[in-house]
């Protein structure tokens, strides 16, 4: 299942390969480093949560498709709320710095999610 998941992630387009190991995930999962921030474990709770929830998808679906984007539009959208309201709020600076750069990531994660999940909506149930 394991080789079947890792093969179905090397057939995606490189870019996405890319984006996936060394951008979206990494900035996601460093939610972590920022959990006694304020509402850092929200934060972390949602970042990390929508991609659990992608885990569990990949092992039923054994590998990547479109489905993977409801998880993080249903997840990340209410997220961007939230960062948005905490740069309004008195936050350290590393900590305004780093939701910036997941705002910017997320909200470009989930530009492909909504053209994913309407390609999934409408039909296009293919594994990678």
């Amino acid at each position: 299942m394991i080789r079947q998941i890792w093969q179905s992630y090397r057939r995606l387009p490189l870019w996405v390969q890319l984006w996936v190991a060394l951008i979206l995930v990494p900035v996601n999962a460093a939610s972590l480093f920022f959990v006694t921030q304020p509402a850092g474990a929200w934060l972390a709770l949602m970042a990390v949560g929508a991609m659990l929830c992608n885990g569990v998808l990949m092992l039923i679906e054994r590998g990547f498709s479109k489905v993977m984007a409801l998880p993080h539009i249903l997840i990340w959208t209410p997220m961007l709320g939230l960062i948005l309201w905490l740069l309004t709020q008195d936050i350290t600076p590393t900590y305004r710095n780093y939701l910036v750069i997941l705002l910017a990531v997320d909200v470009f994660s989930l530009l492909l999610d909504v053209i994913d999940s309407r390609k999934w909506l409408s039909g296009d149930r293919k594994i990678a």
